[in-house]
């Protein structure tokens, strides 16, 4: 792949810049806010962005497994109502939060992340 010098030299967001900009975006839950959540008949769709070999050793009740990297693209299998509530989880936090973010550059207008994902979820139990 040849790369133009001018692209070479641009300066690329550090990770902690790019969850910053997607914290704008994106509403983070405790795993208390989102048993709280689940036990007050709350309406939502719970999305694991996990691997699926993550996802096979052990899920949060009720979670549609998603890859991050097939978020964008299988959303509207889930759902296409744009004010959905959609609380998404991965094993720590920052994939889901930024999988969350792409959701609401498309359009979505309450998208959550668990922060400290299925880990600090399975601590919490």
């Amino acid at each position: 792949m040849l790369v133009r010098k001018e692209e070479r030299s641009m300066p690329m967001p550090e990770l902690a810049q790019l969850l910053n900009e997607a914290k704008k975006d994106v509403r983070e839950i405790g795993p208390a806010d989102l048993k709280h959540m689940q036990q007050s008949g709350d309406e939502f769709i719970l999305i694991d962005v996990r691997e699926p070999e993550e996802v096979s050793r052990g899920t949060i009740a009720n979670a549609i497994p998603i890859p991050r990297g097939l978020v964008e693209v299988k959303i509207d299998g889930v759902t296409t109502d744009k004010d959905k509530k959609l609380v998404l989880y991965c094993a720590g936090g920052v994939r889901s939060l930024l999988a969350g973010w792409m959701l609401a550059k498309m359009g979505f207008r309450n998208v959550i992340s668990l922060a400290g994902g299925y880990n600090g979820w399975m601590k919490s139990q």
